[in-house]
């Protein structure tokens, strides 16, 4: 007796626009933006080349969708907390994500069409710093800052040669062959003292970057917050100084010549009987 066997197939996970842009993202994230076509995305996804248009119009709506997927990703801060302490965990946690999507760096501030992940990131970091009490104008120069240096950071770790401090060794070796003639001493002693140290890091700089730029960001919103007292109190320093009586205010210092004696302390020569000569006054001689 023949037993027929039923052979049960896996449901596949029916297509949908969430699974078309985790698809896009897992091409992205192994060969670059570039090997991204619809074409490769249909292979990821297991469908044809024409169901991806069932839910995205063309390449550039993958794009915004994955670049709202990163922002997804990153931490938001919070406008109840410490704002440095906030924008601290903010700014590393935007590192890290690039750091996993290396191919985003360049478009995080470039979508026209930015989905709603992006907005609330966006959102939060302005009320963030808002809530700290940074001005309008102020907030833009802060924004601004951390993102051009955690941004620019990431782009630098992405664009380099070796890869964590393991590769360091190998790729600075063969590079100091080319700078070892003396003609560049500087840098002879500056890869040779610090880049070939064992354990040399590239990204244990990002720490000592972004404390730099959130402490001048700290004293200069302090400076900005204490400058209208400073003024205030000058400003009534010098109201008092109007009001007072001009019998309270000291008699101006004058300079002296020689042994001559300040006008205040000059003694008045003793009164003389009427019709006396003064003592240095010569009565007209008789003859």
């Amino acid at each position: 007796m023949v037993r027929s066997v039923q052979v049960v197939t896996p449901r596949r996970e029916p297509l949908s626009r969430d699974r078309v842009l985790d698809g896009a993202m897992v091409v992205a994230d192994a060969g670059g933006l570039d090997s991204l076509t619809i074409r490769s995305l249909a292979q990821t996804v297991g469908v044809g080349p024409m169901s991806i248009y069932h839910y995205v119009a063309n390449k550039d709506e993958i794009i915004d969708g994955i670049v709202d997927l990163v922002f997804g990703e990153m931490d938001i801060p919070s406008p109840d907390g410490d704002w440095r302490t906030q924008m601290h965990r903010r700014s590393v946690s935007v590192r890290l994500v690039l750091r996993r999507h290396p191919w985003a760096i360049p478009l995080l501030q470039s979508r026209t069409a930015p989905g709603p992940a992006t907005l609330r990131h966006l959102d939060a970091v302005i009320g963030c710093l808002r809530g700290a009490g940074f001005s309008v104008e102020m907030t833009a120069h802060a924004y601004a800052l951390i993102d051009s240096y955690v941004y620019g950071f990431a782009l630098s770790e992405a664009s380099l040669p070796f890869n964590g401090p393991e590769t360091v060794a190998d790729v600075a070796e063969a590079m100091m062959q080319r700078f070892s003639t003396g003609a560049y001493p500087h840098l002879l002693q500056f890869s040779s003292e610090h880049v070939m140290k064992p354990g040399y890091d590239f990204g244990a700089e990002f720490e000592f970057g972004l404390n730099l730029v959130l402490d001048s960001l700290a004293d200069r919103a302090t400076a900005r917050r204490t400058a209208p007292k400073r003024a205030h109190a000058t400003r009534r320093a010098a109201s008092d100084v109007v009001r007072m009586p001009l019998s309270s205010l000291p008699a101006p210092a004058l300079p002296l010549c020689g042994n001559e004696t300040p006008p205040g302390l000059r003694r008045r020569p003793p009164a003389r009987p009427s019709g006396t000569a003064a003592p240095w006054r010569r009565p007209p001689s008789d003859e």
